[in-house]
C-alpha cells in the first residue's frame, strides 16, 4: 500500500475554505482506496509554518498513485488550488495495512 499525504497552506487565510473545497474534487478520482481532505486543527509550534489543509489517501500500489496523478481531475484541481496556496509539501510512503484485529 502507498500512503499519500499532502499539506497545504493558504497564501491568504480567506482562501482556506476554497482550497479545501477544491481539493475535495480529488475524491472523485477512482484510483484511491481511501481518500479524505480536512483542515488542520493546530499549528506546529516548532516549524514556524502554518498548515491549513491536509490531503490523505491510500493506494494499492505505485501504479494506482500514478494513475491518480495522471487523471484529468488532478490537473483541474492543480489549476484551481495552486494560485491560492503558499506551501505544498507531499510525502508518499510504502506501508503495510494496519491489522487492528489484535
Amino acid at each position: 500500500m502507498i500512503r499519500h499525504i499532502v499539506f497545504f497552506s493558504a497564501a491568504d487565510p480567506a482562501d482556506v475554505g476554497r482550497i479545501e473545497d477544491g481539493l475535495k474534487m480529488l475524491g472523485r478520482i477512482p484510483h484511491a482506496q481511501h481518500f479524505e481532505v480536512g483542515r488542520n486543527l493546530q499549528s506546529d509550534q516548532i516549524a514556524g509554518a502554518q498548515v491549513d489543509v491536509v490531503v490523505y489517501a491510500e493506494f494499492a500500489d505505485e501504479a494506482a498513485l500514478a494513475a491518480y496523478k495522471a487523471h484529468p481531475i488532478y490537473a483541474e484541481c492543480i489549476s484551481l488550488v495552486r494560485p491560492m496556496r503558499e506551501l505544498r509539501i507531499a510525502a508518499d510512503f510504502r506501508a503495510d495495512p494496519l491489522d487492528l484485529r489484535g
